[in-house]
């Protein structure tokens, strides 16, 4: 079974990937727009991208593409403690740009800002891309924020260690497949959750209450509410909620009727475990 992947190797997505998929084949992708669509068009039969870290938030880009993306769901969520290393080229020690993933260079900014505090920073699209990238142009003055099988894949030397700002970094991964499928892993589960995306049918004053009141006299616990543009105009937005605990088939599917009595449009992208994965 293809496995597709934020990649290239030794990303912290793959590192997620080969511990819930650890004997299958994991292809990599260069964006996560690319995972979608090797799920959508068949070339993998699911992919692993992040979804939100602790340090910065949630990963938009994801966000969006759930939404955008027809028929495409979440089967389960793992999340991984991270640590950023600073890293050259060994024959190289003198630099002048740190290139790293943007959700990298968010979560390590103090760090910078106190010890390379005018220095450029460049983004790229993972952070192992940042180190292959350094790795091969051993003239530029680089350093890359990555992980540390990155440095060891790409002869790099680490000059500084365990540089995120918060100790307690951990960053959500998702897995994605055309099928609703709660996916069942040998690992330490955490939690239990429904994801559903909801677009109202239009921008009126006590809409979302409408929607969260759906969920409150049920008694169902929302452990997490986030709204996205919907690019269309100023003021249209969905709705990314997760319902916690167990998914009750009277009570959740009565939920999710009552939302669709009074138009809101609702988008069930699974229900599903969450586990942890070893840093």
């Amino acid at each position: 079974m293809k496995i597709a992947f934020l990649g290239p190797h030794a990303s912290f997505t793959q590192l997620a990937c080969s511990q819930i998929f650890p004997d299958n084949d994991l292809v990599p992708q260069s964006s996560i727009l690319d995972c979608f669509n090797a799920v959508k068009n068949g070339e993998a039969e699911k992919a692993v991208v992040p979804l939100e870290n602790s340090i910065e938030g949630t990963v938009s880009m994801t966000l969006d593409y759930l939404y955008d993306f027809e028929d495409i769901f979440i089967e389960t969520e793992a999340v991984m403690p991270i640590a950023h290393h600073l890293m050259i080229h060994p024959t190289n020690e003198d630099f002048e740009k740190i290139i790293s993933h943007p959700q990298a260079l968010a979560q390590t900014f103090h760090f910078r800002n106190d010890h390379f505090k005018n220095m450029e920073t460049q983004d790229f699209s993972s952070t192992s891309a940042s180190a292959k990238l350094v790795a091969e142009n051993p003239q530029e003055k680089w350093a890359a924020i990555a992980n540390s099988y990155a440095a060891k894949l790409y002869g790099l030397k680490i000059i500084n260690s365990n540089i995120q700002d918060f100790e307690q970094n951990h960053t959500k991964f998702i897995v994605i497949s055309k099928k609703k499928n709660n996916l069942q892993l040998d690992l330490p589960k955490t939690s239990e959750k429904t994801s559903l995306i909801i677009t109202l049918p239009e921008d009126h004053a006590g809409g979302l209450h409408q929607v969260l009141s759906v969920f409150a006299w049920r008694k169902m616990n929302l452990s997490k509410i986030e709204s996205r543009t919907l690019k269309t105009g100023l003021g249209n937005y969905f709705f990314f909620i997760n319902v916690a605990n167990e998914w009750h088939s009277i009570l959740s599917e009565n939920a999710l009727e009552e939302l669709r009595s009074f138009g809101a449009n609702v988008k069930f992208l699974g229900h599903y475990k969450e586990y942890l994965l070893e840093g």
